[in-house]
């Protein structure tokens, strides 16, 4: 069984994941295209970070970034050997669950353009292509995306 819940990023199994997280995404982009946060930003107080969890074992990350009038899904990382398992989509519902309980009418994010299957989940829950956003940039290994709640 597969539980998510709201952890604190400095938990050694969560950071260890997030280092990953990071490790990926700065071999695959240049630093310029790397917006992920660092792990002490993830304990901002408009940000909610959730770990999911089979046993005793954390396999993914997520969080939610509370704007103004959207929240941004940030921080999406599922352990190689996990992925396949449903722990991406049981964290996507659980960011999509508090973003309403904010009273948050839209969800965006920005992946890069070469985590196919990234777009295929955020696809099959909702998300389509949307423009650039918030303090973003346009870059070419970026891809955004919004989600209407």
């Amino acid at each position: 069984m597969i539980i998510v819940a709201r952890t604190d990023p400095h938990h050694p199994q969560a950071t260890a994941l997030l280092k990953q997280s990071h490790a990926l995404m700065q071999s695959l982009f240049p630093p310029e295209d790397n917006f992920y946060l660092d792990i002490d930003d993830l304990v901002a107080p408009n940000i909610h970070f959730y770990t999911a969890r089979m046993g005793d074992d954390i396999l993914g990350t997520g969080a939610l970034m509370v704007k103004a009038d959207y929240g941004e899904v940030k921080s999406m990382f599922v352990s190689e050997t996990a992925r396949g398992k449903g722990i991406a989509a049981a964290l996507l519902r659980q960011i999509e669950d508090t973003a309403r309980d904010e009273g948050l009418r839209m969800l965006k994010l920005e992946t890069g353009n070469v985590l196919k299957a990234a777009h295929r989940l955020y696809a099959r829950h909702g998300f389509v292509e949307c423009s650039v956003f918030g303090d973003y940039a346009s870059a070419k290994s970026s891809i955004f995306m919004e989600k209407a709640l």
